[in-house]
């Protein structure tokens, strides 16, 4: 597994994550779209931000075979940052509304 597919397949996991959590909290959703696009972008800033602990794609690489525990992390990181993703620009949406 390359690093390069840990990245496709985290992104993958935070659009689902996204789409879940639209799904249970509907006061939240922002439609499959918009829900689609936060999973994207909350799961790359959450993956970046998180991920410097060492549980980056690199990280999960670095002995040459991948590290299932971190890559277990890197997937729930992804996980709920796409679904904080949602909340976040949820509660933008309607400030930038008032």
């Amino acid at each position: 597994m390359t690093s390069t597919l840990i990245s496709l397949i985290s992104i993958g996991i935070g659009i689902i994550g996204a789409n879940i959590f639209g799904l249970i909290a509907k006061k939240y959703s922002l439609h499959f779209a918009g829900n689609t696009l936060a999973g994207v972008f909350g799961s790359i800033f959450f993956i970046k931000s998180v991920g410097r602990l060492g549980f980056n794609p690199y990280g999960i690489m670095q002995s040459g075979e991948a590290d299932i525990r971190l890559l277990i992390i890197n997937f729930l990181v992804s996980f709920i940052g796409g679904a904080i993703a949602v909340f976040l620009i949820f509660k933008l949406k309607m400030k930038l509304n008032k």
